[in-house]
């Protein structure tokens, strides 16, 4: 779920060629976890190949990817690890919540209410070892930089921005900014109009920059954390009872540590809160290698087409648009 952080941050709305160029460090899973929920048929039943296999990762991966190679924006994915051991409470609780929607998603389809099921077939949205190992050779056949990291994978593309191997972390969460990002790009893989309710919204990419953010609230990057664990992180989901975002920024100007702000309340979570804040103080760091490669584009066809049933008509017609023109060029670019 992430940070919520809404009420609190805003950024600037920016286009894709203002990325033009620049290193983008992709939390793989949130993006993918994305595809998997958005790209379902109208009962909830997500893409799949003639056997049974699920596809929707692989559509949205490829043509997303597509569109930002057109850009000129150079991707790097980022594809979390084990998590921390004091995660291990919301891990279950959300693999409970998957389970119970995946049941509730039955129950809608045999009474054929298919609004519902196709909510609580988003709800219940997994990702497998399957699912990673597809998105992990597409993205390598499309000549895009692949890196495992030991945990979080938003806290490693945090550390890629802080040392300058990226421009910027590109995720739906406002996790990153505890970890310290530079800047922070959202909605990079969900722009357009987009069903909210009864109407439709126009979502655009938007981009959050660091200092800006701590200048306006006021607060310095070690409040930030705080800020972030009093409303609730992964690690102690939901936070601390009665206080929303606002009223937690007034307690971290006024008491200023995590110390002196935990004399405030009382602190009912399995992980210590000093435990939370030094992880995200501190990100782990993994080795990692940025390399990009020409598109082989046979072996994508042979991961999409003869592999998966997509329509090789349709994958031609995507790559020719990077094959040839500028994105070709920025592509040599990249290599050199």
């Amino acid at each position: 779920m992430g940070i919520q952080l809404t009420q609190l941050i805003s950024g600037k709305d920016i286009e894709l060629e203002e990325l033009f160029d620049k290193r983008i460090a992709i939390d793989a899973f949130n993006w993918i976890y994305q595809f998997l929920s958005i790209i379902r048929q109208p009962d909830g039943e997500p893409l799949k190949d003639s056997q049974g296999r699920v596809t929707s990762h692989l559509s949205g991966l490829y043509y997303r990817t597509l569109k930002l190679l057109e850009a000129g924006i150079k991707p790097i994915y980022v594809f979390d690890g084990e998590p921390p051991s004091f995660k291990k409470a919301t891990v279950e609780e959300r693999r409970s919540a998957r389970e119970e929607a995946a049941k509730e998603w039955r129950e809608a389809l045999a009474k054929k209410d298919y609004e519902t099921a196709r909510k609580a077939a988003q709800r219940s949205t997994t990702i497998t070892e399957e699912i990673i190992t597809d998105s992990k050779q597409l993205l390598e056949a499309l000549g895009i930089p692949v890196v495992q990291a030991e945990s979080e994978g938003e806290a490693l593309c945090s550390v890629m921005v802080k040392e300058g191997d990226a421009f910027a972390v590109a995720t739906q969460d406002y996790d990153s900014l505890l970890f310290g990002a530079l800047r922070l790009v959202r909605n990079l893989s969900i722009t357009g109009r987009r069903k909210r309710g009864d109407s439709f919204i126009e979502v655009k990419t938007e981009m959050i920059v660091l200092k800006d953010i701590l200048k306006e609230l006021g607060i310095n990057q070690d409040q930030l954390i705080v800020l972030g664990i009093i409303i609730g992180t992964d690690f102690n989901p939901g936070g601390i009872p009665g206080y929303g975002p606002k009223k937690a920024l007034e307690l971290v100007k006024d008491k200023k540590t995590l110390h002196e702000a935990l004399k405030e309340f009382a602190w009912d979570f399995p992980a210590a809160p000093e435990e939370i804040f030094e992880f995200f103080r501190n990100p782990r760091k993994t080795h990692y290698k940025i390399a990009f490669k020409p598109i082989d584009a046979d072996r994508v066809k042979a991961l999409l087409c003869d592999e998966h049933d997509f329509s090789e008509e349709r994958v031609e017609n995507a790559m020719k648009k990077i094959q040839s023109g500028s994105g070709q060029s920025s592509l040599g670019r990249w290599i050199r």
